[in-house]
């Protein structure tokens, strides 16, 4: 997908000024930056060519063979790829920017963008904060309310990627009905959509959900389709971690293509993925189910990690109905030996009724990733089954011990996909990229988790493993599905090419060296080979060391960029993209 255009390229016009200007005598023009004769992958997915980008201000103001006139500062890119800057369609970084506004383990990796919101950091009540302070890895100064004033702050403080965001279905949810199993009244479903409707005109991208947990997973489809009406309404998306991603994964795929047709908002799966040895050949089935719908005119996307492990809690190890009111009622839950008991036998059911990752993992394949506890940290890096047998005790009984005990879900790892699934479904022309990750360093509070290799390589592994070594794609299909196919799917306008008139996100590359080197054992490393980058005009990344400039902006939906300055008046047959 890419945006419609149409006309003369700018590139053509600025040449054609040169060329009278200097016929008539005047001196050529001066940019703040020009990028010399780089291998230039436009985001388009065409082949490459050896050009010029020039910068002025932030944006970009010439493409193409060589820009006439010389630039403040030059930079020679001679052997080296420049491409838009590559945006991260699932980030979690909403707490390590609090931390830490590089966001260096994706700066690294060439990522000007990070598009947040699984769960989203408003709208929040006085509970809903209270349990963000206490989950939260480190201590945070929780002082907004709505989503709009969480990125707000964010900019303001300075950092340097942009970042946008969804509003959580979730989070407005808990917000009105809290964390129970119960349907909306129709008063309440108001307000619900009124508060998607806030966060649109703020600048929100659309409505998200995850419905594998607690309190997404008590949305019914109805409620779902009624939130994704008023996105649509507002210009925006409907975007979600699906109700399952295993035993019941083609039928999650067909509730999210169903809430794209009824809702008439674009629909976009998150990491998509294959669940479990025993559904790993229901890749078809879902790949058919996604392009007839494509095709009889539903817009629908995905994105994708590319590791074998996803990276979650142990709330999804557990069956919802011990987790209905929160984290406190469910470790309460817990302490019941009988209770306990129940969840057990929940946990080790064959045909579970609920996502049950445990299950599909197994013990062997679930890796302790990050602590709250000091005193449980020394379990980072072993398997439930290490840790079970260290206990004594069955591997049920020791998740449900390691909750109450950390007083979180606990940070885990779930072996759960193949590799040849992987590269089907990174060839596929719908699929972006997400690393569902924070953005932290190797350095500091971060070094006190393991995190998942995916924080630090994923958008590198699309370049070197997947498009260089095993040539599943062309580099330029790469470039094209980490720049130009999420910018078009969110509808973001002037990024993800390298065109005059687009924001100046430029990343520089080395094609033959660049590599991630993050592993589970070893998940603290940064990638190498993305050399330099600059967010709006600014350098934030120079010679592989970040600059620390403020050069992120909050990248805000339709709705709150339209002429009158924001408002819900776009309708779901506005959109500038076509699938």
């Amino acid at each position: 997908m890419r945006p419609i255009r149409s006309g003369r390229p700018l590139s053509a016009l600025l040449c054609a000024l040169a060329s009278a200007t200097a016929a008539a005598g005047t001196a050529a023009p001066t940019y703040d930056t020009v990028i010399r004769q780089g291998t230039v992958y436009d985001g388009s997915g065409k082949a490459p060519y050896v050009g010029d980008v020039a910068i002025e201000g932030d944006k970009i103001v010439y493409v193409g063979a060589h820009a006439p006139g010389s630039g403040r500062t030059e930079f020679d890119a001679h052997g080296k790829a420049v491409a838009p800057g590559f945006i991260n369609m699932l980030a979690h970084p909403e707490e390590s920017l609090l931390i830490d506004g590089r966001a260096l383990s994706d700066l690294r990796q060439g990522v000007t963008l990070e598009v947040m919101g699984e769960m989203s950091m408003g709208p929040l009540n006085d509970a809903m904060k209270a349990d963000m302070k206490r989950g939260a890895d480190v201590p945070i100064e929780i002082d907004w309310t709505t989503l709009g004033q969480y990125l707000q702050k964010l900019e303001k403080k300075g950092i340097t990627p942009n970042i946008a965001s969804f509003v959580g279905a979730g989070t407005i949810r808990e917000y009105v009905l809290g964390a129970n199993n119960v349907e909306p009244s129709p008063a309440q479903l108001a307000e619900m959509r009124g508060l998607v409707r806030q966060a649109m005109e703020e600048g929100a991208l659309g409505v998200t959900t995850a419905l594998i947990y607690n309190p997404n997973t008590y949305a019914k489809t109805p409620e779902l389709v009624s939130l994704a009406q008023e996105s649509a309404q507002c210009g925006g998306m409907y975007i979600a971690h699906m109700r399952s991603e295993g035993d019941r994964l083609v039928e999650a795929v067909d509730e999210t293509i169903r809430i794209a047709r009824e809702s008439g908002a674009p629909a976009e799966i998150y990491h998509l993925k294959v669940a479990g040895r025993q559904n790993w050949d229901k890749l078809d089935d879902v790949i058919a189910h996604v392009e007839a719908s494509r095709k009889a005119g539903v817009r629908i996307t995905a994105d994708m990690y590319l590791y074998t492990a996803g990276a979650t809690g142990l709330d999804a190890s557990m069956p919802p109905w011990v987790q209905e009111g929160g984290y406190d009622q469910w470790a309460e839950r817990l302490r019941d030996p009988a209770i306990r008991a129940r969840v057990a036998a929940d946990m080790k059911d064959p045909k579970p009724t609920w996502e049950n990752l445990l299950q599909r993992a197994g013990p062997d394949g679930l890796l302790f990733l990050a602590f709250h506890n000091p005193a449980l940290r020394g379990y980072i890096g072993k398997t439930l089954t290490d840790i079970a047998n260290d206990r004594h005790t069955t591997p049920e009984e020791a998740a449900m011990q390691l909750v109450v005990e950390d007083g979180s879900r606990v940070g885990v790892a779930y072996f759960l996909m193949s590799e040849d699934n992987i590269r089907r479904q990174v060839a596929l022309p719908w699929v972006s990229f997400g690393s569902d990750a924070g953005a932290p360093a190797p350095e500091g509070v971060f070094l006190e988790s393991a995190e998942h290799p995916r924080a630090y390589g994923n958008f590198v592994r699309v370049l070197g493993k997947y498009a260089r070594d095993e040539q599943v794609i062309t580099l330029a299909e790469a470039v094209r599905k980490l720049s130009a196919l999420p910018a078009a799917t969110l509808s973001i306008p002037a990024r993800g090419h390298l065109e005059p008139g687009y924001f100046a996100d430029v990343v520089v590359f080395d094609p033959a060296t660049v590599a991630d080197h993050a592993t589970y054992e070893k998940p603290h490393q940064l990638s190498t080979g993305v050399t330099d980058v600059w967010i709006n005009g600014v350098r934030a990344l120079q010679d592989s060391e970040a600059t620390r400039a403020a050069s992120g902006r909050f990248v805000r939906g339709r709705a709150a960029l339209s002429d009158a300055g924001g408002g819900c008046r776009a309708t779901a047959t506005d959109w500038t993209w076509v699938p």
